[in-house]
């Protein structure tokens, strides 16, 4: 999901595809102008607001690059970790299905991997809330998108959603056919 400022400041690819009977193209200047200020950026966003998009991928296809103007994030490298996706049983499933989770959980690895990321993620969060940031991207990597990063993404996103239910998480999986 995309923000409404990078929507906004995206308007004008959307504008020229809007259909008028007749031609008013100071008319589309004046709207995209408005649409894209800091103003109405501002307003579309409720205060103090914090987004953390949660990202899983592939490193095959490329690390997810930050669409916002913070320009950065976390990104985590999951290939160092029990990979289910090299057993036939796991071939077709994601890191949303209980029989990945279990395989996964059965790893001490894991367990410590979800511990240190979400304390990293966590001061983060608490820094950019305090300082009125509006956005933090945190990308999850494994080799095919499909297990082990969909699974720490569904994690992550699941206990900041229950601990900050202020802020806005959104989440996304670039390769799994979820």
């Amino acid at each position: 999901m995309l923000s409404i400022p990078f929507a906004i400041k995206n308007l004008k690819y959307l504008l020229p595809k809007i259909e008028f009977s007749a031609k008013i193209p100071t008319l589309i200047n004046v709207i995209q102008k408005i649409c894209e200020s800091d103003f109405v950026a501002a307003c579309a966003l409720p205060e103090n607001s914090l987004t953390v998009t949660i990202t899983s991928f592939s490193y095959k296809k490329g690390i997810p690059q930050d669409l916002t103007s913070n320009g950065g994030g976390f990104v985590f490298d999951c290939r160092a970790l029990p990979n289910p996706g090299r057993f036939p049983e796991f071939k077709n499933a994601t890191g949303k299905e209980q029989s990945v989770i279990e395989y996964l959980e059965k790893y001490n690895e894991i367990q410590r991997f979800k511990e240190l990321t979400t304390q990293l993620v966590l001061q983060s969060v608490e820094n950019y809330l305090e300082r009125k940031f509006s956005h933090l991207m945190v990308n999850f990597g494994c080799t095919g998108g499909q297990h082990r990063s969909v699974y720490f993404a569904e994690k992550l996103t699941a206990y900041l959603k229950k601990e900050y239910p202020k802020i806005n998480v959104a989440l996304s999986h670039k390769n799994a056919n979820i």
